[in-house]
């Protein structure tokens, strides 16, 4: 694996954690079993339920999505390596779907877990998860 494939692949991590249409649902952990968001959020035992249900759902699609990008990217390297550069564009388009195909189904997970809140809850989670943000770049700054 090239140094900068570890790049894009860690690039691609961060994204999964922390980014797409909706960044504030994309923090780290399950915010949904967090205290504090579950009592300011007013979530009900259902609410967070359901948000674990579509959790748990995804998840396995997400890891086999993550296992067929790796399988491209790997490849892609091999591709690279031989030189050939003909090959190599033509599998850009390989990965590359690999790639959306990811992020699309993580961005449907993200968008069914918002839809199970509330208007008035989203905007006090959009709140929570940009305070939580602020707290957490000043630890990541010092790395």
């Amino acid at each position: 694996m090239t140094v900068s494939n570890l790049c894009v692949r860690g690039v691609v991590l961060a994204v999964l954690l922390v980014s797409l249409p909706t960044p504030a649902l994309a923090q780290r952990g399950k915010w949904w079993n967090d205290e504090r968001f579950r009592t300011e959020l007013g979530l009900t035992p259902e609410q967070s339920a359901r948000l674990e249900e579509i959790f748990q759902k995804t998840q396995p699609v997400l890891r086999q999505r993550m296992q067929a990008l790796d399988a491209a990217e790997d490849q892609f390297d091999r591709l690279v390596e031989k030189g050939d550069d003909g090959s190599v564009m033509e599998y850009v388009g390989t990965v590359e779907t690999a790639r959306a195909e990811l992020n699309k189904t993580r961005t449907v997970m993200l968008l069914r877990m918002r839809r199970s809140l509330t208007a008035d809850q989203w905007a006090k989670f959009t709140a929570l998860a940009a305070e939580r943000d602020r707290q957490r770049t000043p630890a990541r700054r010092q790395r």
